[in-house]
């Protein structure tokens, strides 16, 4: 039974058209909106706080500031209205589930991120 369990969930994860990122990524998410007959792409770009779950009902929480006040949207990784996920900045964080970011503002809620050498080695 486990067997087939554990191939049930690589299969869900090989199909993912999604690119791979963990709490402290700041991220932009084309979430696709419907409204009456017309259909429009939001962008909302923020700090994963979280990854919950695996396989089928994963989902992940985005937080950014907008106007001073926090604001969060958990989105399931599954959704067939989520356009893209492009990663704009690899964070370094300590914790899979960053909460205490809620509790800070400006120069204490950065993240450290994470320097990728992309020159060629001599």
């Amino acid at each position: 039974m486990s067997l087939l369990l554990d191939y049930v969930k690589k299969q869900l994860t090989a199909e993912s058209k999604h690119p791979a990122f963990k709490a402290g990524d700041t991220i932009t998410v084309s979430y696709k909106i419907k409204e009456g007959d017309k259909e429009r792409i939001q962008q909302f770009t923020g700090v994963v706080i979280q990854r919950k779950n695996e396989a089928a009902t994963a989902s992940f929480t985005v937080r950014k500031m907008s106007n001073g006040v926090g604001v969060e949207r958990i989105f399931p990784v599954a959704s067939p209205f989520i356009d893209k996920i492009e990663v704009n900045k690899v964070g370094v964080v300590r914790r899979a589930k960053i909460f205490y970011i809620r509790e800070r503002t400006g120069k204490s809620a950065r993240i450290r991120e994470k320097v990728q050498n992309t020159s060629a080695s001599k």
